[in-house]
């Protein structure tokens, strides 16, 4: 065995180091969230009478079961209709060696160049036109539409890895492409979706800009934007926010840890192809 040296202590040092950074605004997080609004100590220390009035009034001031309800909802509509879609394009892109498979993944790829920003405006008259202000599809449109190039990029690299052995065996035994992809591709699948999945939940999830625009003016709001309610021009109710931090992030935690063995398993799988 090798013995304990120096720099075996300078990589744990630098380890514990990169914990406690990550950690400590967790801390700070939890802990303002408990705090007494009157309490005008240092974010940094701890809260020695905790409350538990900050989520009750932060779950009751800024709707938080409606707005965790649609976000749940845009989320799983948005990221469902990613995995199909990308999943359905990139069997083809992937599988074909045809010269438009080639342009048209090059095509698809243009995706993840371009800005979303620069076509704010213009999806913004789109949405209008198609009446989705104020709702949720308006966001399962505009998520579905943004993400689709990445998650068909992940899937075709991917499938570039994997063996054909199964889905030619199940061709010669009759099976339609779809059928061939339905009931022995897409399971293989199962560790880049769990990439696919997680990845664009806590994109949904975690957005803010979008719902502020497109949600603008209406009741159902999601939950970045249900807690945005609490900072006014004047004044803010800090421990609100941060307790409504909290009880947002709660359920795509559970999500992402959940799902967590997948992200690294299809992304390696995915970066050989």
């Amino acid at each position: 065995m090798r013995s304990y040296g120096w720099r075996t202590f300078a990589l744990e040092f630098v380890m514990l180091a990169v914990t406690v950074a990550f950690a400590f605004p967790l801390y700070v997080l939890v802990n303002l969230s408990l705090r007494d609004p009157r309490d005008t100590a240092s974010a940094a220390s701890l809260t020695t009478s905790p409350t538990g009035r900050n989520y009750a009034d932060a779950w009751s001031q800024a709707g938080l079961g409606g707005a965790i309800a649609n976000s749940a909802l845009v989320t799983i509509a948005s990221v469902v209709i990613i995995v199909l879609v990308s999943a359905l394009a990139a069997y083809p892109l992937a599988r074909s060696t045809a010269a438009w498979s080639r342009a048209t993944f090059l095509l698809v790829m243009l995706g993840l160049l371009l800005p979303f920003q620069l076509a704010l405006l213009p999806l913004y008259q789109t949405i209008r036109d198609l009446h989705l202000l104020g709702t949720p599809w308006a966001l399962v449109l505009f998520y579905s539409g943004l993400q689709v190039p990445f998650a068909t990029f992940l899937y075709v690299g991917f499938l570039r890895a994997l063996p054909r052995d199964y889905e030619e065996a199940a061709l010669l035994d009759g099976c339609s492409p779809f059928q061939a992809f339905r009931s022995v591709v897409f399971p293989l699948l199962r560790p880049i979706t769990g990439t696919v999945v997680i990845l664009n939940a806590v994109l949904v999830w975690n957005d803010f800009l979008t719902p502020l625009l497109y949600l603008s003016g209406s009741t159902q709001q999601t939950i970045p934007v249900a807690i945005f309610g609490f900072l006014g021009q004047y004044s803010s109710q800090w421990e609100l926010v941060f307790a409504g931090l909290v009880v947002g992030s709660i359920p795509i935690l559970i999500v992402y840890f959940a799902m967590q063995r997948h992200i690294i398993k299809g992304f390696a799988g995915g970066l050989k192809g």
